[in-house]
């Protein structure tokens, strides 16, 4: 299926470091936020006069797992934050690997749930 062979690729992507790393995550943003609207949030750095520079962090709301990824001075950080009625019970760092894992898993299952998820995850897939 080509739409998970694009995903696949961004994904693969992650793993590398520096700009390429950088520049899968700007891939994987618009890719986000293009097929989950309101359950992603992008937050970039600024650059002179205001203008959006490049990502720094995706946070996506899946369920109850909120995932966070993150561009820093010593490289990416990987976490999933668990809640129950909106508090936080177990947040955990995870490797990109397993943080691409787990987000896929939790839309998967999500999909399984509702048509809305469904039709989100083949637009994150096509």
């Amino acid at each position: 299926m080509a739409g998970i062979d694009d995903f696949d690729l961004t994904a693969a992507g992650l793993r590398a470091t520096g700009s390429d790393f950088s520049t899968a995550l700007e891939v994987l943003a618009a890719k986000l936020e293009d097929a989950l609207g309101g359950h992603t949030q992008v937050q970039r750095k600024r650059k002179l006069l205001g203008k959006p520079g490049p990502v720094s962090e995706i946070n996506v709301r899946i369920g109850e797992a909120r995932y966070s990824l993150r561009q820093t001075s010593t490289g990416p950080t990987a976490s999933r934050l668990r809640e129950v009625g909106g508090i936080a019970i177990k947040r955990e760092s995870l490797s990109i690997d397993d943080w691409l894992a787990g987000l896929t898993r939790d839309l998967e299952a999500e999909a399984d749930r509702s048509a809305e998820a469904r039709a989100s995850l083949d637009r994150l897939l096509g």
